[in-house]
């Protein structure tokens, strides 16, 4: 786990100064995008493959306008309520079929339904596991 990243993340609404595990942040995100109406979301635990991240959180938008609304509602929040948690870097964001947000532990990807069926991530790393979170509730 990335330290820098860890001291940013922070328990959301429990007064708690413990930062998140990545896993913990995964599922943050994951429930962020599910409240904003993301749909198929998805959480791969990217460890055993991948030594720049630890978790993927993949999440569908009805359209590029609703991935923009996506993205802009898991950075805000995460922004504002979890510590001034802000991405290393961001791509994707003019064209809004596949939006990229890189927290270093957690790699959020946003994409619109033909970019997902195009792209198909979880087929790509498709010997990963995935991970359970609970879905968000309105």
């Amino acid at each position: 786990m990335t330290t820098a990243v860890a001291t940013l993340f922070r328990v959301p609404g429990k007064g708690s100064d413990r930062p998140l595990t990545p896993l913990e942040q995964a599922r943050r995100i994951a429930g962020l995008a599910q409240e904003k109406l993301a749909k198929d979301v998805v959480i791969l635990d990217m460890r055993p493959v991948c030594s720049y991240t630890d978790y993927f959180v993949i999440a569908t938008g009805q359209n590029a306008r609703q991935t923009k609304a996506i993205w802009d509602e898991v950075h805000e929040r995460l922004k504002h309520e979890d510590g001034r948690t802000l991405p290393q870097r961001v791509e994707g964001t003019s064209e809004g079929s596949w939006i990229v947000g890189d927290y270093l532990d957690v790699v959020l990807h946003v994409f619109t339904p033909e970019s997902r069926d195009y792209y198909r991530l979880e087929e790509l790393w498709g010997d990963v596991p995935s991970v359970e979170f609970a879905s968000a509730t309105a």
